[in-house]
This record gives structure tokens, sequence and C-alpha cells, in this order.
């Protein structure tokens, strides 16, 4: 064992090697750097001599081991963190990979903003500073129908924002089944904690009565608040109070009405037969005071958290200190505008709405071809087959809705699926896939024709 010790190069030695120089010089790297990872990878070989799971001859051969795994090393440390894949799994807004896709219009906004100088808080007409939160409350209360809107990071920001600037150590009043959990265990409740803003229960899981929520006022009651439950769909013996009422029960005790719509919604998906998702101008018309939604949801756009209402209490949180604190920036605002104009002019080609619209059919014909142009490159080592599938919407909503979809089922004669799996997930760019019945199955539904020449090519290279 100290022999194997003794063939460990010196630190010093290992820097000053051709390999590590070059290494050193190619990728630009400070020394500093360079040392770390040295000697990081020969207390990992150290350990790996204690435990006998490594060995070697020479002097040399163990330069050489420490340097590839150096260099293996680096090279995995300076890789993109964030990259583009390939969607298979047919889940439109996939959490995991990063929901809503952009539009192309909106694409080249963020390119443009980001390479230049920008308004980003600069009033173009008097040449003075402005305000970023001026940037596209127009174009959002054009659409939803709102008296003012302001925007910051993301949704639960909204929640935050809101009852922070209205409910701190004051009650807000929520249905118990409406107390949701998003994702990454966020929950509504622990929001409001930590907000400062003291939950006031009402109802049951299952049912709640306008009577309760009247019964709950007092004069500690700031706000009551009403949380669509798009996450999950409950079904039987149930009940909750409709917003109508609620408004009308905040407006004989002067108490403030705020919903949290989440996925933000602002085309009619039921005259495709999808959901009964609401619509953001329908809730702002029966005169709830705030609405909050998301922006990477179902609205096609980046991620942000939109608030729009009444002018009054959006006045006051565009004065609140959080409004820096949860403040977007300009690439995003760029996004948001784009999307928020295609919306206005009802150009659908959004990448959320055009591949929840698209028809089985659609996608059929595009398989059949997929399939045909495989086979007539001779290649044999895999089976493709066309295959009818279920799509879903994820990101939280709309969670009772499958969408009849097509797809491609692929086998190996040498690879199990879970291995094949893999090895697509492992491509540049990766391709992420799904697993039934020992089947890999690529969903067309979230897989554009551009990307389908590419999934082609690399299924060809693994035959």
């Amino acid at each position: 064992m100290k022999n194997l010790f003794r063939l460990i190069p010196s630190i010093h030695d290992i820097l000053h090697s051709d390999e590590m120089q070059k290494l050193k010089q190619e990728q630009g790297l400070p020394e500093t750097f360079l040392k770390r990872r040295v000697n990081q990878v020969v207390d990992d070989i150290r350990e790996e001599l204690l435990k006998n799971e490594l060995s070697f001859e020479s002097k040399n051969e163990a330069l050489i081991v420490i340097q590839n795994r150096v260099v293996h090393n680096i090279k995995k440390y300076l890789s993109d963190r964030i990259e583009p894949v390939i969607n298979g799994t047919g889940t439109i807004l996939h959490t995991n990979l990063g929901r809503a896709r952009l539009s192309e219009k909106a694409i080249h906004q963020v390119v443009q903003v980001a390479k230049h100088y920008s308004t980003l808080e600069f009033d173009r007409d008097s040449g003075e500073r402005g305000s970023r939160h001026d940037l596209v409350e127009e174009l959002i209360k054009e659409l939803t129908g709102a008296e003012a809107a302001i925007v910051v990071n993301n949704n639960a920001a909204s929640v935050y924002m809101v009852l922070t600037a209205f409910a701190k150590n004051h009650e807000v009043i929520v249905s118990r089944g409406e107390l949701v959990e998003i994702g990454g265990s966020f929950r509504v409740s622990s929001i409001m904690e930590e907000s400062g803003a003291l939950l006031k229960e009402v109802g049951t899981t299952n049912k709640t009565h306008l009577f309760d929520y009247e019964k709950a006022i007092n004069d500690q009651t700031s706000l009551m608040m009403k949380v669509h439950t798009s996450n999950f769909h409950m079904v039987g013996f149930t009940d909750q109070v409709t917003r109508e009422d609620l408004v009308e029960l905040g407006k004989d005790h002067h108490v403030m009405t705020y919903e949290d719509l989440g996925s933000g919604m602002v085309y009619d998906l039921t005259r495709h037969g999808i959901g009964k998702e609401p619509l953001v101008m329908d809730v702002l018309k029966s005169g709830i005071d705030l609405v909050s939604f998301s922006g990477d949801k179902l609205f096609g756009g980046p991620q942000v958290g939109i608030i729009a209402g009444k002018k009054q209490y959006i006045k006051q949180l565009k004065k609140h200190q959080l409004a820096r604190v949860l403040r977007v920036d300009k690439m995003t605002y760029a996004a948001l505008e784009s999307t928020l104009k295609q919306w206005l002019q009802q150009d659908l080609n959004i990448p959320t709405i055009r591949d929840l619209l698209i028809t089985r059919e659609e996608l059929q014909k595009r398989v059949k071809l997929f399939i045909r142009r495989y086979y007539e490159c001779h290649h044999k080592g895999l089976t493709l087959k066309e295959i009818p599938l279920k799509s879903m919407v994820g990101g939280g909503t709309l969670p009772e809705i499958e969408l009849d979809s097509y797809g491609v089922s692929i086998t190996s004669r040498h690879l199990s699926a879970t291995k094949l799996k893999s090895k697509l997930r492992n491509l540049k760019p990766r391709i992420i896939a799904r697993v039934e019945q020992e089947q890999v199955l690529l969903d067309f539904r979230t897989i554009t024709p551009e990307e389908e020449v590419i999934i082609l090519k690399k299924l060809v290279e693994i035959d």
C-alpha cells in the first residue's frame, strides 16, 4: 500500500506536466482553479487505494490516470448546467424541463434586448428616468380588462407580495379545500406564514359555504382569498363558494378579495373541449379586487407572476419595498411583452397553445412519415412502431385532462428499454423519453418538426 502511495506524483509535478499545462492553456484556466481540481482528484485516488478499488504499476501510469480524471472532471465542471433538450414525454408544461417554451417572436425580442442597451427604465418621450412597472401594464390591462397590473418574478412571489402588503399581522380567510401545495412542496399556508398573514381556515376539505366565510369575518380580517385548485381535481360530494358570492360578501363587510388563479388562461380552451379553466378576464369581471397568475404555464410566456385588478391596490403594490425585491429583468420583460402582443393580436403561434391544440390526426401523419424515413436509411437495430398515446398538460394545470396524442414506440435487440432511454438522455442534445411496458415512447405532441430531424439522425447513430 505504501509503495502505491509513493507512485502518486507530487501536486507540483502534476500541475507542470505537459498535459495539464496544455489543458490550462486551452481552457484559459487560472492556476488556483486547476490546482483545486488536481488536489481533489488525488484525494479521491488515495481514498480508492485505501479501499483497494484502484491500483497502478508505475509513476507514469499513476500520472496518466490522474491527468485523465482531471481532464474529465474539468470538462464536466465547465459543461453547461442548463442546456436545450428535446421533450419526448408529451407533457407540454414539463416543470423539470422549463415549462412553457417561448415563441419565435418572444425569443427574437429577448435576443435584441440582451444584445443592446434598452429602455428598461427610460421614458422614451421625456428622456428622463422611467419605471419598468409601466412597460407592459397597458398590454395586461387591454388583454384582461384590469384597471392596473404589476409584474413580479413568479406567481408564488405574487401571493407573497399581496399577503405581505395587505394582510401582514391580520387574518386571511381561506377555504380548507383550497389550501393547496404547489410544485417543490411550497404550500399556500406556508407562504402565508412567511408573509406574516394569519391564516383563518373555514369549511371542510370538500365543502365550504358562504356562511363559513361570513361567520369568520371579524375586526382582524383583512382579506378573503380564493385559490384556484389548478393542480388537482376533486370530484364527488363537493361544494365551494363562487367568486361572485365572495365578492358580494367582501363588499358588504368592506373586506378585500383576492384570487390566486395559478395557470393564467387568456384563451378559451373549452371551445376545443379542453377543461374548464377560468379565463383571467372573466374572473376580473366578477368584481374581485386582485387576481394573480403565472406567465409560464397556460399563458405560454416567461416565468413571471402577474398581479392584476383594482388600481388602488396595484398602486400600493408598486410603492411597496417588495416591488424592488421581486422585480423581473429586461429579458423577461422582453419575452413577456412579445407574448402579450401575440395574445392581443390573436396570434396563436405560441408553443404552449399550439401543442395543446394539435390533433392526433396531424401527429399521426408526422409519425408515419418519421418511421418511413428511419427505415429508408436501411437500419434494423431498432424497431419503430406508431402508437396512440395520452399526453398531459403538466405544470400543475388541468390535471384531469388527457389529450389524445400519437408517437413512436422504440425497442432494441441489444438494449433494454431503461438502457435505451438512458442512452437517449445522454445524447447531445438530450432526448427525454418515457418507458412503458418495456418500450421507449416518444410523444410527438411536444416534439417539433425540426426536432424530428435531429431525433432521426440520433436514432440512426444509436443503431
